[in-house]
C-alpha cells in the first residue's frame, strides 16, 4: 500500500493512496496521521491495507491525489538517522575536503543523528540562506521502521522495516568542513531534508526489494536536465537491516524512526568514480560528487552549486516506467528570514 500525509496541522492527515498515484481515500478512521498508524503498526497496517484494496477496486469514494497537496509522509519524526551506507560518495566527498577515510569505514556503518522536528514537504522549497554555504542535494532511500529493541541483529532488523521512501536530504557544503573538524558531527550544515510525497509498503516494490535494498535506478535533476541515475541496489555496503542494527546496537528505537541510506552513489564499471551521465555513466545524486570528479579529471569544479531559482527533481520508477513514491520536486527560494 501507499500512504501519505496531506498538508493538515503539525503531523498532517492520513490518506491511503492508489499505486498509480491518482486517487487517494482518508484514513483517519484507522489512524489520524501516520505517526499514530506506526504506534500501533501490528493493528493497523492490515486495516490500511484492506483500505488500499477497497481503494483500488473502486468500492469506497476516493479523491484525485495532489502531490502538491503533501507534507512528508512524517511531517516531523521521533529520529531522523542518516547513514552513509554507499562508501564511494563517503570516499568522494572526503577527498573533496583533504580528509583521508580510514579504512574501518568500509566494516563499520557511518550514521550521524539528522533534525527531525520539522521536514520539508515534496514541493516545499529549498530555502537559499548564503551562496557561500554550498547549496546541494542529495538523493537517497530511506526506510521507516516499527518499535525497534536494542541491540537487534542485521536479519531481524529487516523484519521491523514498516515503509520505504525517498528522501532529499539538504546539505550546506559550505559548512560541513567546519563543523566536522570540531569532531562533533553535523549540524549548521544539514537544515531541513524533503521526503517523497507517499511512503510505500515494501512489497509494493516486487522483485526490486530484497528485504534490505531496493535494486533500481534513482533519477535526480537539475534544472530538468539529468544529474544521476545511480541504482540503489548496487554498491550499497551496509543493507538497511545492517543500518538499522548499527543504530539499534546500545538504544531501542521508536516506531517511526526513519533510518536514511546515504547519498546513492556507483562506481564506474573499472572500480573508479562514476561517470557523468553525458559520458555514458550513471551520474551522481548530488553535486559534491560531480564537482569532485571534474576536479579529478579536469583538475577543478565546473558545476555550481545550487542558487536561488534553481529546481530539482528526485524520482525512482519501476520497471514500466510508473513513478512508485512520487516525485520530490522542489525550488531553490531567497529566505525571507526568521518568522517569530
Amino acid at each position: 500500500m501507499k500512504l501519505a500525509s496531506l498538508k493538515q496541522g503539525r503531523d498532517g492527515r492520513l490518506v491511503v493512496v492508489s499505486r498509480d498515484l491518482t486517487r487517494a481515500t482518508e484514513a483517519t478512521e484507522i489512524a489520524p496521521t501516520l505517526q499514530a498508524a506506526l504506534d500501533a503498526w501490528p493493528r493497523a497496517a492490515p486495516r490500511l491495507a484492506a483500505l488500499a484494496g477497497r481503494l483500488e477496486a473502486g468500492l469506497l469514494p476516493s479523491f484525485r491525489f495532489r502531490e502538491h497537496d503533501c507534507a512528508a509522509p512524517l511531517p516531523r519524526a521521533y529520529q531522523w538517522a542518516d547513514g552513509s551506507a554507499y562508501v564511494n560518495h563517503v570516499a568522494l566527498v572526503r577527498k573533496a575536503r583533504g580528509a583521508e577515510m580510514p579504512a574501518s569505514f568500509w566494516s563499520d556503518p557511518l550514521i550521524y543523528q539528522g533534525g527531525s522536528d520539522g521536514f520539508l514537504g515534496p514541493r516545499d522549497p529549498i530555502p537559499f540562506l548564503d551562496e557561500k554555504f554550498g547549496l546541494d542535494l542529495e538523493a537517497e532511500v530511506a526506510v521507516v521502521t516499527e518499535d525497534v529493541p536494542s541491540r537487534i541483529g542485521a536479519e531481524a532488523a529487516r523484519e521491523r522495516i514498516a515503509l520505504v521512501m525517498l528522501v532529499n536530504d539538504v546539505t550546506l557544503r559550505g559548512l560541513t568542513a567546519s563543523e566536522l573538524a570540531k569532531g562533533f558531527g553535523f549540524f549548521q550544515s544539514k537544515p531541513a531534508s524533503a521526503f517523497s510525497p507517499v511512503a510505500v509498503t515494501p512489497d509494493e516494490l516486487g522483485a526490486a526489494w530484497d528485504g534490505a535494498t531496493l535494486a533500481l535506478p534513482l533519477l535526480s535533476f537539475v534544472n530538468d536536465a539529468p544529474l544521476g541515475r545511480p541504482n540503489a541496489g548496487v554498491d550499497m555496503t551496509f543493507d538497511f537491516g545492517r543500518l538499522i542494527a548499527h543504530a539499534a546496537r546500545t538504544r531501542a528505537l521508536a516506531a517511526g524512526s526513519i533510518i536514511g541510506s546515504g547519498t546513492v552513489s556507483n562506481r564506474a564499471a573499472d572500480g573508479g568514480p562514476g561517470r557523468p551521465i553525458a559520458e555514458g555513466g550513471e551520474g551522481y545524486s548530488c553535486l559534491a560528487e560531480q564537482r569532485v570528479v571534474e576536479s579529478l579529471i579536469g583538475g577543478a569544479p565546473r558545476t555550481p552549486f545550487l542558487k536561488s531559482g534553481d529546481r530539482i527533481r528526485i524520482e525512482m520508477r519501476d520497471a514500466q516506467g510508473h513513478s512508485i513514491f512520487g516525485a520530490i520536486a522542489q525550488e531553490v527560494a531567497a529566505d525571507r528570514g526568521p518568522t517569530a
